[in-house]
């Protein structure tokens, strides 16, 4: 079949549509203020193959990660119409426990799939030691409940037993019943949606343009490569610690450009190590796909195509690339954010005019847990604040904002102090901590929180010992604070800590600047 380019235009927008349709079903209909409010989710649709197709502009470590989901689930369970699959196993796909994705095939017509339909939510806890599901770990058994690809719907009918399981192993899990229920309204409501352009089009050209569309964001990578100078780039850099070993861990990359192709090479980087910041493959490969899909500056679908040109090669066993059973939840929100650090350094060797100066460098994870004092309910807090973006060649960096592998909004105070017994007693920017330069980089965030129950607190958090780099000259980032007030006194807590606070206890998080670019203009003067 020739492909139209307006028919391919058209396919474009409207599968990307249908993705964000999913994205607003699945918002307004969860219970948990982490994907109502923060909106830490993410939808995409994917072919028979389990390649993605379109996504929504939600948050890249899932979007990049979710096709190994995907296709685990088609691997593992024979799928009906009606049927849906759970689950959230880094090593089967996913990337740490409190993500899930729940996927659905969409049957138009055809004895088999035409479509995959799927989405993954961050849930505030998931079970494991710590309220959130986000601990100072030794292994993933710590983190929480893994559940393998599992129909949770079959036929159409929930799987009781199977949900009756997760909520006993939950700590809060009315209200996981609840973003359960969101994760397969956002299916239905892509599957209706797919099946509507199947009628109008016939399966044939849906799956024709399908194709063609992640052949075309191929070819544009192919091109956006190619305009890279062929060479051999090197980048280091370090995270500042595993939780529980307090020495340095390097991040090694030697990327390779030659002609259209691209070889990153992560396989001189650290042994996966003791702690939690061990991150899957499919991680790596989020980070990978990202990077090089913000290097276009054209509106293609950023799906599997965009890898077709893309060697990525990690060496099972490290870092980059965790076994069975290594403790991974930070790996997702940590390790990804200095992988992308890692990447942009050694593109700053070859497109020093394109690439900004490193940002944060962090999701700064916030997890707190207790029973509410009015309730008497248990209750889970989890967050990530935002932090300086790094400049650029074209402006300064975006102060008090999520940058690079995360994409949600904060928790507006209302909606802390209404659903948990929380009082935020400060909220602004964090001045001057973002790096000078003739472009100087965004601001860090404050955020001061007095809890009012005993509670549990575990911070996840990086750039508290290694600042966010500057790049041409321009200096690094502030390093993030993490303090608790107790008894009157300020005591200085490390980037990865779990502590227990009494009502009237007090948390302080400073988050990174982001570095500079280009050296200050007083400087260059003096020069």
């Amino acid at each position: 079949m020739n492909i139209n380019p307006i028919l391919l235009e058209v396919f474009k927008n409207r599968f990307s549509s249908i993705c964000e349709e999913m994205g607003v079903a699945l918002t307004r209909t969860a219970f948990s203020p982490n994907i109502k409010e923060r909106r830490d989710l993410s939808c995409a649709v994917f072919d028979p193959d389990a390649q993605m197709i379109a996504q929504a502009a939600h948050i890249p470590v899932h979007l990049g990660s979710m096709p190994l989901s995907v296709k685990s689930a088609i691997m593992h369970k024979e799928l009906e119409d009606g049927d849906m699959v759970m689950l959230n196993d880094p090593f089967q796909g996913g990337t740490h426990l409190p993500d899930v994705t729940v996927m659905a095939p969409v049957f138009a017509g055809e004895p088999y799939p035409l479509f995959y339909a799927a989405n993954r939510a961050h849930h505030s806890d998931i079970g494991g030691v710590s309220p959130g599901s986000m601990p100072l770990s030794n292994s993933i058994h710590q983190e929480g409940l893994i559940i393998p690809p599992l129909k949770i719907l079959r036929r159409g009918e929930m799987d009781e037993q199977l949900l009756e399981i997760i909520l006993k192993n939950v700590r809060t899990p009315e209200e996981r019943r609840g973003d359960f229920s969101a994760q397969i309204m956002a299916n239905l409501t892509g599957i209706k949606r797919i099946q509507e352009l199947s009628k109008k089009y016939g399966s044939v050209t849906l799956k024709t343009y399908g194709r063609a569309l992640i052949d075309y964001s191929a070819r544009v990578m192919q091109q956006t490569v190619s305009e890279i100078p062929d060479g051999k780039y090197r980048f280091v850099d370090h995270l500042d610690d595993d939780g529980l070993q307090r020495s340095m861990i390097p991040i090694i990359l030697e990327m390779t450009i030659e002609k259209d192709r691209a070889v990153l090479d992560f396989s001189e980087s650290s042994d996966q190590v003791p702690g939690c910041v061990n991150a899957v493959r499919a991680i790596t490969l989020s980070c990978v796909l990202y990077v090089f899909r913000c290097l276009i500056d054209q509106d293609i679908p950023a799906n599997s195509g965009c890898l077709r040109p893309i060697r990525v090669i990690t060496r099972p066993g490290s870092v980059l690339d965790a076994k069975y059973p290594a403790a991974v939840t930070g790996g997702n929100v940590e390790t990804s954010q200095r992988i992308v650090d890692v990447i942009l350094g050694a593109l700053s060797k070859a497109v020093p005019e394109r690439i900004p100066a490193a940002s944060q460098g962090t999701m700064n994870n916030l997890s707190i847990g207790g029973k509410s004092p009015v309730s008497g309910q248990e209750f889970t807090y989890y967050e990530t604040l935002g932090g300086g973006m790094g400049a650029s060649m074209a402006k300064n960096g975006e102060n008090g904002v999520h940058s690079h592998m995360t994409n949600t909004l904060n928790t507006p105070v209302e909606a802390i102090e209404h659903s948990y017994p929380l009082r935020v007693r400060a909220y602004g920017l964090r001045r001057n901590s973002g790096g000078a330069g003739k472009f100087s980089g965004g601001e860090g965030l404050i955020r001061e929180i007095e809890v009012l129950a005993p509670c549990e607190v575990t911070v996840l958090s990086e750039r508290r010992s290694t600042q966010p780099y500057g790049l041409q000259g321009g200096r690094s980032g502030a390093c993030g604070e993490n303090l608790v007030k107790r008894d009157g006194k300020w005591q200085k807590r490390p980037g990865k800590f779990r502590d227990f606070l009494d009502a009237g206890d007090r948390l302080l998080i400073r988050t990174p600047g982001g570095g500079g670019f280009l050296p200050p203009e007083r400087e260059k003067n003096e020069r």
